[in-house]
């Protein structure tokens, strides 16, 4: 399907009120956390981010790692590392990898910490500021390093509206951020893997047209997992897999015919949770 058939942007009202919000609390931290989504790891950076996160502490979280394809794991961990980055791998769902994020804030401020020391400040806690793209995990992620419900979390974008500040222990304090995007992505590439992965209101889309995009880059790149998981024939071209998805799963619609809409929902849902395998959509170059 060519890249400029589906052109995507979305940018709600409370997203700029969202990014003020960041922009007056920066000078606030020292350490900026950055969720991202392990499946795409460069389209789900907010380039907002950087300009904001400028001499600030920085460390990327590479959220949903259960999801993505190992093998490309870790090829993003190497390149965030190349690039200066203080990177990890987690699963917010899980708890995976979350209990030695603390260690590793302190790691990564050890110079802060030792600057303080040496200046006789002591107790001062490190302010990290937790943020991201819509449904990236952010809120989950706190709780699970919290070990309580403290942000609020849900499975479409746009739960966190407001900021919160959170004290994870005397050390560290966490200021949770609503997701934001950006006014205008840089290609609608970018904007096809958001909206692959959920980070884009679902109720704006097609659906149909956006599955016929994931059918053809699982065909491309993970030959065989759609023909195992739903009895079709790969060779088919994507709106036959589709129809074929959707009369071997029961999704008919009246008189018979196989109900494209619920088809395509169906395989956004086994994608997004797992259950066609573990894919990452975006690859190192």
């Amino acid at each position: 399907m060519s890249d400029n058939k589906i052109n995507i942007n979305w940018y709600p009202g409370h997203m700029t009120k969202a990014k003020r919000m960041m922009e007056e609390n920066i000078k606030l931290i020292d350490l900026v956390i950055e969720i991202v989504d392990a499946r795409i790891p460069l389209s789900s950076r907010n380039p907002d981010i950087d300009k904001l996160a400028n001499n600030k502490y920085r460390l990327i979280c590479l959220n949903k790692s259960d999801l993505s394809d190992k093998t490309h794991n870790e090829k993003w961990m190497e390149y965030f590392k190349s690039k200066g980055f203080f990177v990890t791998m987690i699963n917010s769902k899980s708890g995976a990898g979350v209990k030695n994020i603390n260690n590793i804030i302190l790691d990564v401020c050890k110079e802060k910490i030792e600057r303080d020391r040496k200046r006789g400040i002591k107790n001062r806690p490190i302010r990290a500021m937790v943020c991201g793209i819509p449904n990236v995990g952010k809120s989950t992620f706190i709780n699970s390093l919290v070990g309580k419900a403290a942000a609020k979390t849900g499975n479409k974008p746009g739960v966190t509206k407001g900021k919160q500040w959170i004290r994870l222990n005397k050390n560290i304090e966490l200021l949770d951020t609503p997701g934001i995007l950006w006014p205008k992505f840089e290609s609608n590439e970018v904007g096809l893997n958001l909206a692959l992965i959920g980070s884009i209101n679902d109720e704006i889309l097609n659906l149909d047209d956006l599955s016929y995009e994931l059918i053809e880059r699982l065909k491309e790149n993970y030959g065989g997992l759609l023909a195992e998981k739903y009895s079709i024939n790969e060779e088919d071209n994507e709106i036959k897999i589709l129809s074929d998805i959707a009369v071997n799963r029961g999704c008919i619609a009246k008189g018979g015919e196989p109900d494209i809409e619920k088809a395509a929902k169906l395989l956004f849902d086994d994608y997004r949770n797992g259950r066609i395998g573990k894919i990452t959509l975006e690859y190192v170059e």
